[in-house]
């Protein structure tokens, strides 16, 4: 991750913020974080589980959405973009025609791990989503071949680790059955 010579944003100028790079950006303490771009198997771990989770929307008519690459207002001067964030239509109508950065917290927000990225998605994530009141947050791991499952209980994520060919649990999605194994295996193209 590079940081940009671009500081002291405050979070409305974040969403208007356009360089012409067309690189992605978080914004941290008023500060623009360069986000490196995902791998082939962040890729399509990414797009397995968002077409689960929409076929599992779609069986149950919700009224919930499943976005890749939105943003997430983590504080004051806060923003993360989440890899998969499941959504109300409620909340994406707010946002029609703005940036898509939800200021209301996610049903549930699921970050795919690179060598990049463990810092970010174990500790500072987990800790600003949680603030945020998200309350299910998934670190899909491929390094280390697991997925924590973090549930929001009085303000603190209680964290489950699935592994293998364990079915993870969700609260948001209670009738999905799928393996850490599954889902790390559709990362793979051969």
């Amino acid at each position: 991750m590079v940081a940009t010579p671009v500081t002291n944003l405050t979070f409305e100028e974040y969403l208007i913020y356009d360089d012409g790079s067309g690189f992605h950006y978080e914004l941290v303490d008023g500060r623009l974080e360069l986000m490196n771009p995902p791998t082939i198997e962040h890729f399509l771990i990414v797009d397995f589980l968002d077409t689960l989770f929409k076929a599992e929307i779609r069986r149950l008519s919700l009224p919930w959405l499943c976005f890749r690459e939105t943003g997430v207002r983590t504080g004051r001067n806060k923003s993360r973009l989440t890899d998969l964030s499941v959504v109300t239509q409620a909340q994406a109508k707010e946002l029609l025609n703005l940036s898509a950065v939800f200021e209301s917290s996610p049903l549930l927000i699921v970050e795919v791990v690179s060598p990049d990225s463990v810092k970010r998605d174990y500790r500072y994530k987990r800790s600003e989503y949680a603030a945020a009141e998200v309350l299910e947050y998934w670190i899909v791991d491929p390094l280390e071949k697991k997925i924590s499952v973090l549930l929001l209980e009085e303000g603190l994520y209680e964290e489950t680790v699935f592994t293998g060919d364990e079915k993870i649990l969700s609260r948001t999605f209670r009738e999905i059955e799928i393996s850490v194994e599954q889902v790390l295996v559709a990362g793979n193209l051969g």
